[in-house]
């Protein structure tokens, strides 16, 4: 069982480097799960295969297996590859307790492994935060090496998880306590957007568990902030990064009603000029939008100029007031939110609210006044 076979390296190539693959904790869990049973049956591994779900061979070390109270521990350390995976190098430690048969397999988060506490996750309230991918791929091995029917305990620790768990989405999400046991197949695909853009929809499904169809949409901490401050409800504050378009299908495909769009000028100009993925070496057309709609609004080419020629939003905020044009960020985010609805083809509708890096709110329209209203924000609009 444990003989080396063909290893999987990735095959992935950008700017033509050829970039190595990984296995997720997910993998490293059912890679302990099989270490200790082959343990249990008088075989000790340095490495195993295993097969991740989508068929992919995994070739992983194993560190350590050792015998403790009531069944065995593995070692398995974390190989993200060439993916910026914040797990990277962690110990993950199983630990296998069997069962009588037809009991099942029963999860147990130890150290580091946080447990879920809202509703709308793909794992119920009061489980470990140990995803179906990675569940899976622990049944699949306990079955092939003890049948159909055999029962068993496993639990997981990660002795990092609770530090690491800080840098993620958790407390968001309603995790508490640590990191999650995440993976969809096993196999860590190296810089993959994909998997990080798909990370930031599961704030949408814990805050409509929460009964929210109204949300509060941040591109980052400045959006976050300002709402809070502004008494808006942390439930419905949902995390977008630069993936604004992304999150905004995401919503309209779980049927939310409604979407505030929160944040600083700089991104949310990008918006109101039809960009929906904000990353600054992607999509721009700020300072254009700003420009635009000031000289619609009267301002002489000369103002038009300045605007074009600033480095940054914040640069052309100070010629905005020269011209007492300040209207001009109302019409920026009216334009943002309707550049929004026809992004969704009209199944929510949109609101805007701009504001400066300190947090000042620069201007609104009439839909996130609404929305503001209805979910109790302390701002007099």
């Amino acid at each position: 069982m444990c003989c080396p076979l063909p290893e999987w390296t990735g095959g992935f190539v950008l700017k033509k480097k050829q970039l190595r693959g990984g296995y997720t904790t997910g993998a490293c869990m059912a890679a302990g799960v099989k270490a200790g049973l082959l343990f249990l049956q008088g075989e000790y591994c340095e490495s195993l295969q295993l097969e991740a779900l989508d068929g992919t061979l995994l070739k992983i070390p194993v560190k350590a297996v050792t015998a403790v109270e009531g069944g065995v521990q593995a070692e398995i350390i974390k190989d993200a590859g060439d993916d910026p995976d914040i797990t990277n190098g962690v110990s993950v430690f199983t630990t296998v307790r069997l069962l009588p048969d037809g009991a099942g397999i029963h999860f147990k988060a130890g150290d580091g492994i946080g447990m879920v506490t809202k509703p709308g996750l793909s794992v119920p309230a009061g489980e470990p935060s140990i995803n179906p991918g990675p569940r899976q791929l622990v049944k699949n091995v306990v079955q092939k090496l003890l049948g159909d029917t055999a029962g068993c305990e496993v639990e997981v620790s990660i002795p990092a998880g609770t530090e690491l768990a800080k840098r993620t989405l958790n407390p968001i999400l309603g995790v508490i306590g640590g990191i999650s046991v995440i993976g969809t197949t096993g196999v860590v695909r190296p810089m993959s957007e994909e998997g990080f853009k798909n990370s930031l929809v599961p704030q949408i499904d814990v805050a409509k568990a929460a009964g929210f169809e109204s949300l509060i949409f941040v591109p980052g901490k400045i959006g976050e902030n300002i709402a809070l401050q502004c008494g808006l409800p942390k439930e419905a504050v949902v995390q977008t990064s630069n993936f604004i378009g992304f999150m905004l299908e995401a919503a309209a495909e779980r049927e939310i009603k409604r979407v505030m769009l929160l944040g600083h000028l700089g991104k949310l100009a990008k918006v109101a000029a039809g960009v929906f993925y904000t990353h600054n070496r992607i999509g721009d057309g700020r300072l254009e939008a700003m420009a635009a709609y000031s000289a619609a609004l009267g301002m002489p080419p000369a103002g038009v100029r300045r605007i074009l020629a600033a480095t940054t939003t914040e640069d052309a905020m100070p010629v905005i007031e020269e011209y007492n044009l300040l209207q001009v960020y109302t019409v920026l985010a009216e334009r943002a939110s309707l550049r929004a609805e026809r992004y969704v083809f009209g199944d929510m509708q949109i609101g805007t609210v701009m504001a400066t890096l300190r947090g000042k709110i620069l201007g609104m329209d009439a839909h996130a006044r609404e929305i503001g209203r209805d979910l109790h924000w302390n701002i007099k609009s």
